[in-house]
């Protein structure tokens, strides 16, 4: 074969080459475009279920979180009105106290029952009483110290050695610490 003859049957294997690699060129490109744009697709809505499964959680905590609230709301709705009313219980007991000392058994036991009534009445809407007594240990958490004195007796030295105002729950909430004078 002659040089000529070499050179032409390379430019013609070139230009085979160059229509047979367009075609695959071109069809490389349009697969990789696919593919590219599918893996585009595939990531949006990948992005997009993530979008949705956080926006679902954020709703159900939204739910879960105003419905605690809601309860609540419910076990101390009547705190306002209970705090209104621990004033009346004071007067109650501090009239016991005076007509216990009075000779009218009568009206003693008339100002019992209704004291009765009207504490039963609150305790089955939810109050109850703090439980405190001289010498219990002190909880700053619970109880409301008004003053310290000198304690009468080394055991009492941090605890409590009277009650001066009683405290009251409403549910799990404290309402009123009950006030208490604490020995030093």
């Amino acid at each position: 074969m002659s040089k000529k003859s070499k050179v032409e049957d390379m430019e013609g294997f070139s230009e085979e080459a160059q229509t047979v690699n367009p075609e695959l060129n071109d069809e490389n490109m349009n697969g990789a475009e696919e593919i590219s744009e599918e893996e585009g697709l595939r990531e949006e809505l990948a992005k997009e279920k993530d979008k949705f499964l956080r926006l679902f959680a954020e709703f159900e905590n939204f739910k879960k979180r105003t419905s605690k609230e809601r309860m609540e709301l419910f076990k101390t709705a009547g705190q306002e009105v209970m705090v209104s009313l621990l004033p009346v219980m004071d007067d109650f007991d501090r009239a016991l106290k005076e007509l216990a000392k009075s000779d009218d058994k009568e009206m003693f036991k008339g100002v019992e029952l209704i004291n009765n009534k009207f504490r039963e009445t609150l305790k089955n809407k939810g109050l109850e009483q703090i439980e405190v007594k001289e010498g219990d240990t002190f909880d700053a958490e619970v109880h409301d110290a008004i003053t310290q004195i000198p304690a009468p007796d080394k055991k009492l030295k941090g605890k409590i050695i009277d009650v001066v105002e009683k405290g009251f729950k409403l549910g799990d909430r404290i309402i009123r610490h009950p006030k208490v004078v604490v020995g030093n």
